[in-house]
């Protein structure tokens, strides 16, 4: 499919005064945010040894399949260098700008820095976890890198982050409500504080996108058609532990996220249809003919794949993963 970089540049430029003015709404400021520090034990304390006890054995007791699912987040949340280098590669991006589309790359990857920060300290502290083999998938992941189908269209690249800062939150949000029901209300805490950034961050992208779609409408409706039509990639799709092949683990990670309802194909129809409302598709004018027909695919297409989704069999616990101590 040709893209027309030029005008996408233009489009891009076209929006950067708004997405300034709107960053304080979707980031929050660095000396009053969150840090992992404020959830774990504290060394600094005399306290710090009975607070890794608790934790610990808060811990035990949580189901193999939702540690499993923890530590194939928090693995993906340590890929960041990937996402961040991908990011600025984006055509209408330039590493050389201080104020434009690069600060809100830097800034956005400095909230999300603290999502892996914080899960890997308390995996650590869990002791449910072999640290040495999850360390080595993380490793892999990041030097594997993905392709998620978007090139350096900007287009696709905010429709990818729309739908998977979406994707993000419901799989944090999950796990938080596991947590709480499973005990470890320390653990269901910091899920949540991590599923409202990525609610945030997705509610910026969404935002973004819809500039795109007033200004642009029919390249950007050509290109939601295109990224559904392909599917969304999840970031971690390249998932392997070692001596595995790339990708061979997350198969496995995702069947353990279907059978706990963590993320399921329902929820990838359901963020779908969510784009499609909040962009307002069906209401969109003016579009050409290629608009029009590549509107008709997105609007047929979640009711496909709810048919599909539906028939879907929920996967059978088989798999041990080299990750989970013991």
């Amino acid at each position: 499919m040709n893209i027309n970089i030029g005008s996408r540049r233009e489009v891009l430029m076209h929006i950067e005064k708004y997405m300034l003015e709107k960053m304080h709404e979707y980031l929050k400021p660095i000396d009053t945010n969150w840090q992992p520090s404020d959830f774990l034990p504290d060394s600094t304390r005399d306290t710090f040894y009975s607070e890794i006890k608790d934790l610990k054995e808060n811990a035990k007791d949580l189901s193999y399949d939702l540690v499993a699912v923890l530590i194939g987040d928090t693995i993906t949340e340590e890929a960041l260098p990937t996402y961040e280098s991908w990011l600025s590669m984006v055509d209408g991006i330039s590493k050389d700008e201080q104020g434009g589309w690069m600060k809100w790359v830097r800034h956005w990857t400095a909230e999300e820095n603290r999502h892996g920060d914080l899960l890997n300290k308390y995996l650590y502290l869990s002791g449910r976890v072999d640290m040495r083999q999850m360390e080595i998938s993380t490793q892999y992941l990041i030097a594997d890198g993905f392709d998620i189908g978007t090139g350096h269209d900007p287009y696709r690249n905010f429709i990818y982050t729309s739908f998977q800062e979406l994707a993000t939150n419901i799989s944090h949000r999950r796990v938080a409500s596991l947590a709480k029901q499973e005990g470890d209300t320390l653990l269901s805490k910091m899920c949540g504080v991590i599923a409202s950034d990525e609610a945030r961050h997705a509610k910026a992208y969404k935002d973004f996108m819809m500039r795109i779609f007033e200004v642009d409408p029919n390249e950007a409706m050509i290109a939601f058609e295109d990224m559904m039509r392909n599917k969304i990639v999840m970031p971690a799709h390249f998932l392997r532990e070692v001596g595995l092949k790339m990708g061979q683990t997350f198969g496995h990670f995702t069947d353990a996220a279907q059978r706990l309802g963590v993320y399921t194909a329902v929820d990838y129809v359901d963020i779908m249809k969510q784009l499609i409302d909040e962009w307002q598709i069906e209401k969109m004018r003016d579009l050409n003919e290629a608009g029009e027909k590549a509107r008709d695919y997105v609007m047929n297409l979640p009711d496909r794949l709810l048919r599909v989704a539906e028939r879907m069999k929920n996967p059978t616990l088989e798999y041990k993963f080299t990750w989970i101590a013991g």
